[in-house]
């Protein structure tokens, strides 16, 4: 699945349209800027995997800060059957620069 950039993400929030969004960044980093999503820190991705059954054929959008970490768990949801995982290029950093 293709990635997604800020401006993609922006006008599915804008929209209002049926995804999952998911923030793999540390509590600290969410605490201080976050667009809404689930929080799910990437090192507890592994332990939460199973309660995320019902998006295995629908879209899931994951983000950090910068598109690293979003990436490795991008991957894993592919690895765990994911059909639809798409990685938010750039990250909060990018989306910040562009809409703060």
């Amino acid at each position: 699945m293709q990635d997604i950039t800020v401006e993609e993400l922006k006008s599915k929030l804008d929209n209002k349209e049926d995804f999952l969004l998911i923030d793999v960044r540390e509590e600290w980093e969410y605490q201080e800027f976050n667009v809404g999503a689930r929080l799910i820190p990437l090192g507890n991705l592994q332990g939460t995997i199973d309660d995320l059954d019902e998006w295995m054929n629908k879209e899931v959008v994951v983000h950090c800060k910068s598109g690293a970490r979003s990436a490795a768990a991008k991957n894993f949801m592919i690895q765990q059957g994911f059909t639809n995982v798409r990685n938010l290029l750039g990250g909060m950093v990018e989306w910040q620069t562009k809409f703060s």
